[in-house]
């Protein structure tokens, strides 16, 4: 058992996948409906997932749903993903 105030330990952490969610397809009507209303998409996409805030993504063609149909942690982690693939 792990001392949970034990700084000297790496903590596991593993986000469950759902191969349901498209993240990729979801990012992209986001910032194409952020992008529409004139916001500035990566902006306001990094100020939620840093932020938790849906208020940074616009209700605009539904993107404030979709975008909290899918954990930040897990677009974080695909974002990562797709990043050291490229």
């Amino acid at each position: 058992m792990t001392d949970k105030n034990n700084f000297n330990e790496t903590m596991l952490f593993k986000a469950e996948k759902d191969p349901e969610k498209d993240i990729k397809e979801i990012l992209t009507t986001v910032y194409d409906a952020l992008k529409d209303k004139g916001y500035n998409p990566s902006g306001q996409i990094v100020g939620y997932l840093l932020s938790g805030d849906p208020t940074y993504i616009t209700a605009h063609n539904g993107a404030r749903k979709l975008i909290r149909t899918v954990d930040r942690d897990r677009i974080i982690e695909e974002l990562l993903e797709e990043y050291i693939n490229e």
